[in-house]
């Protein structure tokens, strides 16, 4: 007879950890309190747009395919994606702009030619990113932090010999200016701190591992956008056995002894029992007799909400959560050639827009404007002469804000910056138009305060500090997902369901 899993939360790690677990031939049930699977990788559809609701750079494919390939299959029957000439199109207050091309020659020339910086100082930094990966990401991002023969090898020893390279004692902007002359350079590699939802101005210069990611291995375009992932893993999680459960949300998760043992289901939250698979207890909506139970849902939430009779480790739960974001869903009736598929507008004031949003809990009032456009790759993702826009701010995460005013402010805000940079009043092209918030982002993924990424990295032990893949307290409980190790984005989240799979099977055999 089969093992049994439980799987709380269909997200990117949720989704890899059941593959995975059906892949070892445990029987796995996901419960999803949304009518869809995928977390924060879903889309919106509206008058002939269609927006990636979420995540929009693609890093680390190969970890969506390993999934594949693991499971007998070829991930390009399923999905497919290309890589972007250019990786991101940078707009300066001053009319500065530069293309991040997608070799790195190529783009530390760009920098040179629009700023003057010396391209060997671009190439000399990305290589030093590059050093970081290969110094950390064995320890920090492919294994568990809170197991002993992760330490117990000769790659982490090499580690541990040079960890004077880790530069963890500066924050990124102070390291950012020891590498570069220009202020404007300085800006565009102080922003990857953002990648998990941190500020450059507090958190340690370990950071600048993130560009390595995007400028040395390389940025990806998802044909049909990011939601064409999370399509492609549902459909290789059914192919392998897993079954889904929609509009499920786990109310309670059952204890018995040092087990979690089952789930108590309410249906009424975001679907019906007509939405979910046969087998539903009409009593009391409760399934139990699980050999493994696996919480996608942030960490916090399912400390408070499902386990509220476990000890929580608040030492872990109260640690500073990270920045959220504020996004606009804009049909524009109108293709601007002067914008790429990814683009940054950014603020003048770099140290008050985090100062804004750490400090103060809101949102600066002239932010850093990220805009994405997918139908420049994807053109059926807008009607003809027309182009999908998502528009994303930094946001602080959700403290009790008056986000009605806030969303009001910004909206206006961003319109201007964006008259000003694009020579024209883009509110008449507005066609159709949606809104995400950190209100709705905690509504609709359970993540506690709307952080985007869990607890910051404003310290050099954050990563330490993030919640353990497995329970302590529960010996057959395990976390996965963005507000446990190794942290948000879809590569790192997919990492964490592989640490999970690999853990259940080292001590579940």
């Amino acid at each position: 007879m089969k093992q049994t899993a439980a799987i709380i939360g269909s997200g990117m790690a949720g989704m890899a950890a059941a593959i995975r677990l059906a892949v070892q031939g445990y029987a796995v049930t996901v419960f999803e309190a949304n009518s869809h699977p995928g977390g924060k990788v879903t889309e919106l559809h509206a008058k002939g747009y269609r927006f990636d609701a979420g995540p929009s750079l693609f890093t680390l494919p190969q970890l969506v395919d390993e999934l594949f390939t693991l499971a007998g299959k070829n991930p390009r029957q399923y999905f497919n994606y290309t890589q972007l000439p250019v990786i991101t199109k940078y707009f300066y207050p001053d009319g500065t702009v530069i293309n991040a091309y997608k070799e790195p020659n190529d783009f530390a020339q760009e920098i040179q030619r629009q700023t003057g910086e010396p391209a060997e100082n671009v190439m000399r930094f990305l290589a030093k990113s590059k050093e970081l990966y290969d110094l950390t990401a064995h320890i920090f991002l492919f294994a568990s932090l809170h197991q002993w023969n992760t330490y117990l090898n000769i790659k982490a020893l090499k580690t541990s010999l040079q960890l004077y390279k880790l530069d963890a004692f500066r924050n990124v902007d102070k390291a950012n200016r020891g590498w570069f002359n220009d202020v404007r350079v300085v800006q565009l590699f102080n922003r990857y701190a953002t990648y998990n939802g941190s500020d450059p101005y507090q958190a340690p210069a370990t950071l600048n591992i993130i560009p390595h990611l995007e400028h040395n291995i390389g940025a990806y375009l998802a044909e049909g956008g990011m939601h064409s992932v999370t399509k492609a893993l549902y459909q290789l999680a059914q192919e392998v056995g897993v079954k889904f459960e929609f509009g499920a949300a786990v109310s309670i998760i059952v204890v018995e002894g040092k087990r979690a043992v089952g789930v108590e289901l309410n249906y009424e939250v975001r679907g019906t029992k007509d939405d979910c698979i046969e087998g539903v207890n009409e009593k009391n909506n409760f399934r139990s007799g699980y050999d493994i139970m696996i919480s996608n849902m942030d960490v916090v939430n399912t400390y408070r909400k499902l386990l509220p009779d476990l000890k929580e480790p608040t030492r872990i739960t109260h640690q500073p959560r990270s920045s959220s974001a504020m996004i606009f869903y804009w049909g524009i009736k109108k293709q601007f050639e002067q914008l790429d598929v990814h683009n940054i507008l950014f603020a003048k004031d770099y140290p008050g827009e985090f100062k804004a949003l750490f400090t103060e809990g809101t949102v600066y009032h002239d932010p850093t404007t990220y805009i994405y456009i997918s139908s420049k790759e994807n053109p059926a993702d807008a009607p003809e002469g027309c182009e999908n826009w998502f528009v994303m701010v930094n946001a602080p995460n959700n403290t009790g804000q008056d986000w009605e005013a806030l969303r009001q402010t910004t909206r206006q805000n961003i319109l201007a910056k964006l008259k000003a940079m694009l020579g024209e009043d883009i509110e008449p092209l507005i066609e159709t138009e949606d809104l995400l918030d950190p209100v709705l982002i905690e509504q609709r993924t359970s993540s506690y305060q709307g952080s985007l990424y869990g607890s910051s990295s404003n310290n050099m032990f954050a990563a330490f500090l993030r919640h353990a893949n497995y329970s302590s307290q529960l010996n057959n409980l395990y976390f996965c997902g963005g507000s446990a190790h190794p942290g948000g984005g879809i590569p790192l989240c997919l990492l964490s369901g592989r640490i999970v799979a690999d853990l259940i099977k080292k001590r579940h055999k």
